[in-house]
């Protein structure tokens, strides 16, 4: 069987650590690019669908969540009907680097899929579209204490 998922895992390790690297002058580190870039495409998004977009825990999810409001990028807001959900919002801050973040996106598509015709392209997503349905039932068969048989 081919190891598909290290090779996943590969790109998208040096993915993030490229993002990490270009985006520590913003002050936007271990992942946080992730969140705001969420936030900003959500705006009022709540912290528990957040974390189910990105597949973290709601620890993981509430750490840079907390920094991100500590370093201006979001700020959280109370929902009108219900005073204890917070809804997440970019501040200024946030939104003025949105666009430098979604360039490097747009860039690191661009290189990944170069050679690419347009058809191959398409079964490529099709295909990590399938892979992510699969591995994301088993992360909410996890998540909830269940264990899996291997």
């Amino acid at each position: 069987m081919k190891e598909v998922l290290r090779e996943i895992g590969m790109i998208a390790r040096a993915l993030d650590s490229i993002s990490n690297i270009e985006f520590k002058e913003y002050d936007l580190t271990k992942g946080q690019y992730l969140y705001l870039v969420r936030i900003c495409e959500n705006p009022g998004i709540i912290q528990e669908k957040l974390a189910e977009m990105i597949k973290v825990d709601r620890t993981t999810a509430s750490r840079a969540i907390k920094k991100l409001v500590i370093n201006g990028f979001i700020e959280k807001k109370e929902d009108n009907h219900n005073k204890k959900i917070k809804k997440l919002f970019p501040t200024e801050r946030g939104n003025n680097v949105y666009p430098f973040i979604k360039r490097e996106n747009d860039y690191s598509n661009n290189v990944a899929l170069e050679g690419f015709s347009e058809g191959e392209v398409e079964t490529i997503f099709y295909l990590l579209q399938r892979v992510r349905e699969n591995i994301g039932n088993d992360w909410e068969f996890v998540k909830k204490g269940n264990k899996r048989n291997y």
